[in-house]
């Protein structure tokens, strides 16, 4: 089992995923509003927030469809694996540079000198 937990949190796994359910909403949002622009004027006011395919009313259900679901993923999948992740595999501190290592080193003993 911690294999499996490792293989989860230490790869790029969510972070697919994450972009597969995003990038494939956000090309839902793109094809309404290529739709919207490419369709012929309304007729009349009411048309225009009409939800057929073709209107600005299924750009703008598709827009907030879009912002919802990023919502979702956000609070229910990215913040509960960072906080997992931080846990199970916290960052190790940053070690020196081997360069400033070395400077700081010669620093010390041209000050004991």
């Amino acid at each position: 089992m911690s294999g499996f937990k490792k293989f989860l949190l230490q790869g790029n796994l969510v972070d697919i995923a994450v972009a597969f359910i995003i990038g494939a909403s956000f090309g839902t949002v793109v094809t309404t509003f290529v739709n919207w622009l490419t369709a012929q004027m309304p007729d009349s006011a009411s048309d225009v927030f009409s939800n057929t395919p073709n209107s600005f009313g299924a750009f703008l259900n598709a827009v907030i469809a879009f912002v919802i679901l990023a919502a979702v993923v956000y609070f229910l999948v990215v913040m509960p694996y960072t906080k997992a992740k931080e846990r199970f595999f916290p960052d190790e501190p940053e070690a020196e540079a081997p360069d400033i290592v070395l400077l700081t080193q010669i620093r010390d003993s041209l000050a004991n000198r």
